[in-house]
């Protein structure tokens, strides 16, 4: 894609935390839109307009956000989505486009809070957006546009890979790729723990866990194989791999895995029916 195609479109950010920082901090490094075209409210800030060391405008009032902005991303908490959609419903005009990013929230109940014919998306994207990594799902709204989706897709694309999948997927992509991240964090530091007690380096083996989990990723993605596959093929009969491979299966790490992920599946359904 052309990275200076939507360099004027504005992008508002309503909320100022880990989310925030990732997109913002992934936008400006795809160079998919200028610093002074971001804003991003943060109500704990006394002044009304603070520059930020990256060039983003931060306001403290939500409806400042609104006014200088094009397309809305809502980086907020899901306990706080109704206290902020009635305080911004009267600022929503015909060009925004309002992306929910909050885990669980409905996209019903965002465009029912509203005004009629507001263009509603909902999306699960995750932290490595930062480093041009993430991965993003989007859900589109009745009011979308052809040419609304394609500038949505277009900005995630430029953090990483952006799916669409209709809305009833979303807390499953949440328990997943959502989550996700904290899972193969704890597993480097695991791996990293296991190369220490070996006798690794901290650093070195930080990093060799870092480098395998990511290079044994592009694998996946670039060859289309099968996982199942892939494994196999590191597994010589009687070898080292299939002993640790082994141990993992008495350590039930694949039900680990599928139970964290239906953990935080369940959790974001729960936070949508709160």
């Amino acid at each position: 894609m052309n990275s200076h195609k939507y360099q004027d479109i504005r992008i508002g950010f309503i909320g100022h935390g880990r989310m925030f920082l990732a997109l913002s901090g992934g936008f400006l490094k795809a160079n998919i839109v200028k610093a002074e075209n971001i804003t991003a409210s943060n109500i704990h800030q006394k002044e009304q307009l603070v520059i930020l060391d990256n060039g983003i405008r931060s306001v403290n009032m939500n409806v400042d956000v609104m006014k200088s902005s094009d397309v809305i991303i809502l980086a907020i908490k899901p306990h706080v989505v109704s206290m902020v959609l009635d305080e911004i419903q009267n600022s929503v005009e015909k060009r925004h486009i309002i992306i929910s990013i909050a885990a669980g929230i409905k996209m019903t109940y965002i465009e029912n809070k509203l005004p009629a014919g507001t263009r509603v998306v909902c999306a699960v994207p995750n932290t490595p957006v930062s480093v041009a990594c993430g991965a993003t799902v989007c859900s589109f709204g009745t009011n979308v546009t052809s040419e609304d989706q394609l500038l949505v897709q277009s900005l995630f694309r430029t953090t990483g890979i952006c799916e669409t999948l209709p809305e009833c997927y979303l807390n499953s992509v949440t328990g997943l790729s959502g989550s996700g991240p904290a899972y193969a964090f704890i597993a480097i530091e695991a791996l990293s723990d296991g190369g220490v007690r070996m006798g690794l380096p901290r650093d070195v083996s930080t990093r060799l866990a870092a480098q395998m989990l990511m290079g044994a990723a592009k694998m996946v993605l670039e060859t289309g194989k099968h996982p199942g596959q892939l494994k196999d093929a590191v597994c010589s009969p009687g070898g080292t791999t299939i002993a640790g491979v082994f141990s993992l299966e008495q350590s039930a790490f694949r039900g680990a895995l599928m139970s964290a992920v239906e953990a935080a599946t369940m959790k974001a359904r729960q936070l949508g029916e709160n």
